[in-house]
């Protein structure tokens, strides 16, 4: 078991040194020219040049290379041209909003997913097996930005149910003391119940425009999980005993199929991290996604390749978790 984990660590190293190299020369192929840009549409050419060797760009492309990587190796991301500052503090500060929506839409997703996964096993082609089918085909088949216009204009526009989409917070309130960067979490540390609801009600439609994109997935893998469990030898043993339903159901059959539910589970959640890049900026968010994107129209090359490299580090530590769990949990099937 040991030596699997090993190579699975070894892996994600080098998964991690592939997305360095992979981002630096993504970022370099950008049509636009970052010295042009911040030199300004005036800019003479001996300000376009002093920009360039401002940036680093005077050199060449295996020396920049190298200058990055001896920077990342002392924790050094880089300055970012557009805020001014460090992108390490500027990714630190911006991800737990990022975190927070993310978690907070996987498990909206969860909490109607998995039930009605399970609903549709347990009833196999009847009309709700049907309608979550069509459910999670619709969920996965409509871009979440578009998900999340419609939702701004029905709850914000025409009923005046939701705040104005402008970030975490409306602009009349303060952001609780800073413990764990979440909103939620830290106003009810503060006992700050007026805080908490405003920062639920600015959560609630983003939130809900990335779990309908989650539960599509989430619904469709509990379904096929509890319907091959369902037809195995051990629940047909179970049910002629007999044992009550709801212990067949949720003890015996659920527990066996929540293995690959989980594994879904880490998956989605890597793709919701990405997914959220469009719907904070349709919403004003102030994560990770929405500076991602103001670096990248203005070709501010260090926060892109530190937004990369972070979601690739996320990426690469979940499912390196999920990898070990099954291998802790189950290490026979995968020959530990």
């Amino acid at each position: 078991m040991g030596s699997l984990i090993a190579r699975r660590l070894a892996g994600a190293l080098a998964v991690v040194a592939s997305v360095i190299v992979v981002t630096f020369l993504l970022t370099r192929a950008l049509p636009a020219d970052p010295a042009v840009y911040f030199a300004g549409m005036g800019g003479t050419k001996e300000a376009i040049a002093a920009m360039r060797a401002k940036l680093g760009l005077d050199h060449g492309l295996l020396t920049q290379f190298f200058v990055y990587v001896r920077a990342l190796a002392a924790g050094d991301l880089g300055h970012s041209l557009t805020t001014g500052h460090p992108v390490l503090d500027d990714l630190t500060r911006r991800l737990p909003a990022s975190l927070e929506l993310t978690i907070s839409a996987l498990a909206l997703a969860a909490i109607v997913g998995l039930p009605a996964g399970m609903a549709a096993a347990v009833w196999p082609n009847s009309w709700f097996d049907h309608l979550v089918r069509v459910i999670a085909t619709v969920g996965v088949a409509i871009p979440t930005f578009f998900t999340g216009l419609m939702l701004l204009h029905v709850f914000y526009f025409d009923l005046g149910w939701a705040p104005a989409p402008l970030g975490r917070l409306s602009s009349f309130a303060a952001p609780p003391p800073r413990v764990s960067g979440f909103y939620l979490i830290d106003s009810l540390l503060a006992g700050d119940l007026a805080t908490f609801a405003a920062a639920a009600s600015q959560l609630a439609l983003p939130a809900l425009t990335l779990s309908l994109f989650a539960v599509a997935p989430l619904a469709r893998a509990t379904r096929a999980a509890m319907l091959e469990v369902l037809a195995s030898d051990f629940v047909r043993t179970a049910r002629a005993i007999p044992l009550s339903r709801a212990k067949i159901l949720f003890v015996y059959a659920f527990g066996n199929a929540l293995l690959p539910v989980l594994t879904t589970i880490g998956m989605v959640f890597s793709f919701l991290l990405g997914a959220n890049v469009l719907v904070e900026k349709v919403f004003g968010w102030p994560g990770i996604g929405s500076y991602a994107i103001d670096a990248l129209i203005a070709a501010d090359y260090a926060p892109v390749q530190g937004f990369v490299l972070l979601m690739a580090i996320l990426y690469i530590l979940l499912n390196l978790l999920i990898d070990i769990a099954v291998i802790v949990a189950h290490p026979r099937t995968v020959g530990a």
